[in-house]
C-alpha cells in the first residue's frame, strides 16, 4: 500500500504549467461546495500550486462540513476552511470576496424523489451566487449529461453540439449553466462552465465500480457500453488553469479523457490483472453518453495519466484493500433517473 500512495502522492503533485497559471491569477481562491469527492484533492492541489508559485494568496474552501474530519483536513493542507449554508441566505452574503471562484455546489444522487430541492439547488442557487460574485471569475461545475447520447462512433458531443439532456438532474444542470450564463450576458462576469464526465481517482469513479464488479465476479450492465474517464488529479489541474480562460459571454468546456473506451474492454483489463473472468449482462448500445474534450486538450495538453496506467493503480489499490467511497456514479443509467 505505501508504494501505491507514494505514486499516486506523485502523479497529484502540481505541474509546472499549472503553477505558472496560479501565479498569474490575481487575488484568491474560493471554492464553493468544497466536500464531497471532488472538493478536498481540489482544494489540496490549489494550495500546493499556490505555495510553490511563490504568490501570497489565500486558498478557501466553502460547505456545510458536516462530513467527519473534513475541516481538519483541509485545515491541514493549508486551507481556510469555512462553514456555511449556501443555500441560506445569511450564510451566503457573509462569505468572503475573491477574485477567482470555484462553484462546485450542486446536487446528482437521490434526485428520484427530490426534484424541486435538485432543481433548486442546481438551477436556482446559481443565480444568488453569480448576483454576490459577479466581480469574480467563475469556473462552473458541470457535466456531460447535459448533451445528448451519440453514437458511440462518432467521437462524443463537442461544446457546439446542442444540449437535450435526458431526465430531470440533467436538466437542472442545464438550467445552472443557463443562469450562470445570463449573469455572465448582465454582468460581464468572465465564467466558464467546466463540463466534466467521468473523473477517477482510487477511492470513486467508474473504473473503481468495474473493478470492483470484475473482482467480485458480479456481472457488469453493458447498456451504456462506452465511457470516457479522466484521472481526478489531471481534471483538478484543468479547472484551476481554466480561470485564464473564463471569458464574457460565458465559455463552455468539455473535460474528459482521449478515449471513447468500451466497457467489456476495460474489465476485460481489470480481468487479465486480477485473474478474473468477467460477467455481464444486456447488450451495448449503439449511443452512449460521449464527450469529446479536443478543445480542452488543445488548451492545457493531454492529461497525463493515462487509461491503462489508471486501470493498473485502481487494481492494485482494489486487490490491497484500499479505502473507497460508496458513491456509484450510476453511468450505466440511460433514462436520466439519479
Amino acid at each position: 500500500m505505501k508504494n501505491i500512495q507514494t505514486t499516486v502522492d506523485r502523479l497529484l503533485q502540481p505541474s509546472p504549467a499549472l503553477v505558472a497559471d496560479i501565479a498569474k491569477l490575481e487575488g484568491d481562491i474560493l471554492i464553493l461546495g468544497v466536500g464531497g469527492k471532488i472538493g478536498p484533492s481540489l482544494a489540496r492541489l490549489a494550495r500546493q500550486a499556490v505555495n510553490l508559485s511563490g504568490v501570497a494568496r489565500r486558498v478557501i474552501g466553502v460547505s456545510r462540513l458536516t462530513e467527519p474530519g473534513l475541516k481538519e483536513e483541509l485545515e491541514s493542507y493549508g486551507v481556510e476552511a469555512i462553514a456555511a449554508d449556501l443555500m441560506n441566505e445569511n450564510d451566503l452574503a457573509g462569505l468572503p470576496d475573491a477574485r477567482n471562484v470555484l462553484y462546485l455546489a450542486g446536487t446528482k444522487f437521490g434526485t428520484t424523489g427530490k426534484e424541486a430541492f435538485t432543481w433548486a439547488m442546481n438551477a436556482y442557487l446559481p443565480g444568488r451566487v453569480a448576483e454576490k460574485y459577479k466581480n469574480s471569475k467563475i469556473v462552473v461545475y458541470s457535466t456531460g449529461n447535459v448533451y445528448p447520447f451519440t453514437p458511440v462512433f462518432s467521437g462524443g458531443a463537442d461544446e457546439n453540439t446542442a444540449p437535450a439532456p435526458v431526465g430531470e438532474y440533467g436538466q437542472s444542470c442545464l438550467g445552472r449553466e443557463r443562469v450562470f450564463e445570463h449573469f455572465s450576458n448582465q454582468y460581464n462576469t468572465p465564467i466558464l462552465v467546466y463540463r466534466l464526465n467521468y473523473a477517477n481517482d482510487l477511492r470513486y469513479g467508474v473504473l473503481l465500480e468495474i473493478a470492483k464488479n470484475v473482482l467480485a465476479e458480479k456481472p457488469i450492465d453493458l447498456r451504456m457500453g462506452h465511457v470516457n474517464v479522466i484521472w481526478q488529479g489531471d481534471a483538478n489541474e484543468m479547472a484551476l488553469r481554466s480561470f485564464h480562460q473564463c471569458s464574457a459571454p460565458a465559455k463552455f468546456l468539455n473535460i474528459t479523457g482521449p478515449e471513447t473506451a468500451p466497457v467489456r474492454w476495460i474489465a476485460e483489463q481489470f480481468g487479465k490483472i486480477m485473474n478474473k473472468t468477467p460477467q455481464f449482462i444486456n447488450e451495448e448500445q449503439p449511443t452512449a453518453l460521449l464527450s469529446n474534450a479536443a478543445e480542452s486538450f488543445r488548451l492545457f495538453g493531454y492529461p497525463r495519466v493515462g487509461l491503462l496506467q489508471m486501470i493498473g493503480l485502481t487494481a492494485e489499490w482494489l486487490q490491497q484493500g484500499g479505502a473507497t467511497i460508496q458513491k456509484p456514479t450510476h453511468f450505466q443509467e440511460r433514462a436520466g433517473k439519479f
